[in-house]
């Protein structure tokens, strides 16, 4: 989990997938599976799909979610690889996060 402001991004595991509770019980999440490192070197996620309710877009709610997904992932010591084309814009505008993404 990791707590910043109001925002709480968890880790689901059983869902395969990370949360951000928002008002009115309403759940932004990007979705992620996992894949063998090429080489070996164990496994990284990949973030497949990104999804905000449609009445709260454009309000920084991805933004958030992106960024707390990837700060907890940083916290955890875990790569990525994002292919989600909202994570991989959003990365693209915070290069802080290129550390995150497995080479």
């Amino acid at each position: 989990m990791l707590t910043g402001g109001d925002a709480r991004v968890i880790d689901n595991a059983a869902r395969s997938r990370f949360e951000l509770a928002l008002d009115a019980g309403a759940t932004a999440f990007i979705d992620y599976a996992y894949r063998e490192r090429m080489g070996g070197g164990g496994r990284v996620r990949v973030l497949t799909h990104a999804e905000v309710p449609v009445e709260l877009r454009g309000a920084g709610v991805g933004a958030r979610l992106a960024a707390g997904v990837l700060e907890l992932l940083r916290a955890r010591g875990e790569k990525v690889v994002p292919v989600c084309p909202y994570v991989v814009d959003f990365i693209r505008r915070h290069p802080q996060y290129e550390d995150v993404v497995a080479r």
